[in-house]
């Protein structure tokens, strides 16, 4: 289950949902990840920090303070967070042995993503699964973490929020969070088992709730492998179909496997990079698609927002730069990210940035995002009334001459 290099921005297994896959970071692929204990590189310039354990055993003022696993976890983080990459956690024995895995797998917790805000340190919801517990108690992608149990959040890595919104079905939580509007509330949330959806299709009205009969709308909420069999058959019932345009709706999905991702890029394409992956020493590995496909002509658009994360941006990047799609929305949330797992001596693991990922024209996305061809943001009064406007924008354009102009 560890052996998968991911696209996603999970964060590591939140049972928050949060989980190592599909939060954050990104899988790209499934690359075999290096497994077993890592030798000591240079332990002599690390040998202080025994003494420096040892001189406080011997002469510290408050003795009862001391705390070897506390000193012990502030050491390992203290050498993670001297990167500067929130995406590369240390997951502690007690977490990696749960083995929660959003790309393939059922969790208990509330249902949602989260990853940190590079430059606030904030921990921010990603996005909320589809019915999920997290969903239904009012939580929206770009909420920011306040506190867990009335506990402040303030200086919380991505596993510290995790291992304390996590916890078994039928049990309670108290979330609080900061809307996008500054607003500040607490939802209890009672965790369930979270299954994790893939391919959703189902029939569109438009503005006016006039049916949409001649588009097909699907959206993906994850890549992972059930992904890819079920948007097959799904695109070869809209092609048979006369189906004459798509609304693919990524503003949910934070993301998978890269083989996954790859695939479903694949259906789209005939030709061309899908994604090419930077590693550390500057060497580039480009994927590309194959001759053939299942939908190659259809006319598509992509809705995307602060959701779309990792691998749901691979795919947008790929269809927008090879002119197969017209992106509507906001702003992506710029997980470039490649990620694999590191199994430790402890029993935990490190979840580790190996390399930066850009799209088929060479734009990196790590930090920034992708900036939607046409911008359409929802108000408060779109919300409360329930009403899509980013999807209206994507029915007008797809109906209309497709002449609707671009944003620079």
């Amino acid at each position: 289950m560890w052996k998968t290099v991911k696209l996603s921005i999970a964060s590591l297994a939140l049972a928050l949902v949060i989980v190592m896959a599909g939060v954050v970071g990104h899988a790209i692929g499934d690359e075999t990840t290096p497994t077993g204990n890592v030798s000591p590189v240079g332990a002599g310039d690390f040998q202080i920090l025994d003494e420096i354990e040892q001189i406080l055993e011997e002469d510290f003022v408050n003795p009862d303070a001391l705390d070897h696993s506390q000193q012990r976890a502030g050491a390992i983080q203290g050498l993670i967070d001297s990167l500067g990459d929130p995406h590369t956690v240390y997951i502690s024995p007690e977490d990696f042995a749960t083995g929660i895995d959003i790309v393939s797998g059922a969790f208990e917790g509330i249902g949602a993503q989260v990853d940190q805000d590079p430059v606030t340190g904030e921990i921010v919801i990603v996005a909320p699964f589809r019915d999920s517990p997290a969903e239904k108690a009012g939580i929206v992608p770009g909420d920011v973490l306040v506190s867990v149990d009335g506990e402040p959040a303030a200086g919380w890595t991505v596993a510290e929020a995790v291992k304390r919104i996590r916890g078994r079905q039928g049990t309670k939580v108290m979330i609080g969070i900061r809307h996008s509007d500054g607003k500040e509330k607490e939802v209890l949330i009672t965790r369930s088992t979270i299954v994790i959806p893939t391919v959703f299709a189902h029939e569109i009205e438009d503005s006016s709730g006039t049916p949409v009969e001649n588009l097909a709308y699907i959206e993906l909420q994850q890549f992972t492998d059930q992904t890819v069999d079920d948007l097959s058959k799904e695109l070869k019932m809209v092609v048979d179909s006369g189906y004459e345009g798509i609304i693919l709706d990524l503003r949910r999905n934070p993301g998978g496997g890269l083989d996954a991702t790859v695939s479903v890029a694949d259906m789209f394409l005939n030709q061309g990079i899908i994604i090419t992956q930077v590693d550390r020493d500057g060497s580039e590995t480009s994927f590309e698609a194959r001759k053939g496909g299942e939908a190659l002509d259809i006319p598509i658009v992509v809705l995307v927002g602060p959701g779309s994360a990792s691998g749901s941006e691979v795919l947008a990047g790929a269809l927008r730069d090879h002119d197969r799609a017209t992106l509507i929305g906001e702003q992506t949330f710029g997980k470039g990210s490649v990620n694999h797992v590191r199994t430790l001596s402890d029993g935990g693991a490190l979840y580790v940035t190996i390399a930066r990922w850009k799209t088929p024209k060479g734009e990196l996305i790590e930090g920034v995002g992708l900036a939607p061809d046409v911008k359409i943001s929802a108000t408060q009064e779109d919300t409360d009334a329930q009403r899509d406007v980013q999807l209206f924008a994507a029915i007008d354009f797809l109906q209309g001459d497709g002449t609707q102009t671009r944003q620079p």
